[in-house]
């Protein structure tokens, strides 16, 4: 049902898309689905301008994708800039991709990782692993 109503507001979606529960396109006309993608529960496309995704990828739970953002030093203009997610892609849960990022065939973003540049076909990509960071008190 989902993919019929993007579909019927211009949404190009391929064959075999799973597009999960609580998910939300703002302008379905500048939505493109390769086949036999998975859109997952709460993901949000905030597109502005074009969003572009491959086929055979995954996006999980969560994750926010937004072509939007502002002139915030000038007079706080909307600024727009596609996003190109390629074939192949494991975006995992909590990530946030920003506009004018294009994400290569294969590539992996690790759990709640931002994506604010280009990221290679093939690579691994994310934040550092957990570690200590320092101490909260300072010892006495």
């Amino acid at each position: 049902m989902r993919i019929a109503v993007l579909r019927a507001f211009g949404a190009q979606i391929g064959e075999g898309v799973i597009f999960r529960p609580r998910t939300r396109v703002k302008f379905p006309w500048k939505l493109r689905v390769g086949a036999r993608s998975w859109i997952g529960e709460g993901v949000w496309i905030h597109n502005q301008d074009n969003v572009q995704v491959g086929h055979d990828t995954v996006i999980s739970q969560e994750t926010f994708i937004t072509t939007g953002s502002h002139a915030h030093r000038r007079d706080m203009a909307l600024l727009t800039k596609p996003v190109v997610i390629g074939n192949g892609v494991w975006i995992t849960t909590r990530c946030l991709v920003t506009g004018g990022v294009v994400i290569g065939d294969s590539a992996l973003i690790t759990p709640m990782t931002v994506v604010s540049k280009n990221v290679d076909a093939g690579i691994v990509f994310g934040q550092p692993s957990a570690g200590v960071l320092g101490q909260r008190f300072k010892a006495q």
